[in-house]
């Protein structure tokens, strides 16, 4: 199984749209992609989401790159990207 920590910085103000975003349509729709939410978390002083999301099967990259492409994802709205002032990503061992 493959883990990815992501550490988003949210522009200031909006982490409560954002959150809002992910569990409306970020959470539910990696689920159906066949991606596990391990956890997610809020560190208020440093306005920054974190989460855990990991993947069963062999290819990360094409399973990522196919929810990315997928008719759901360009349609999420509001689109949760939009208040994403900086993203950060680590695969876990």
């Amino acid at each position: 199984m493959t883990t990815q920590l992501r550490m988003y910085t949210i522009n200031r103000g909006k982490m409560d749209d954002f959150v809002r975003a992910w569990k409306a349509g970020v959470y539910p729709l990696r689920q159906r992609h066949g991606f596990r939410i391990e956890g997610a978390w809020i560190l208020t002083e440093r306005n920054q989401f974190i989460w855990l999301m990991s993947y069963g099967g062999t290819d990360w990259e094409a399973k990522d790159k196919a929810y990315y492409a997928s008719p759901e994802r360009a349609v999420l709205d509001p689109d949760p990207a939009q208040f994403i002032a900086l993203s950060e990503q680590w695969f876990l061992t």
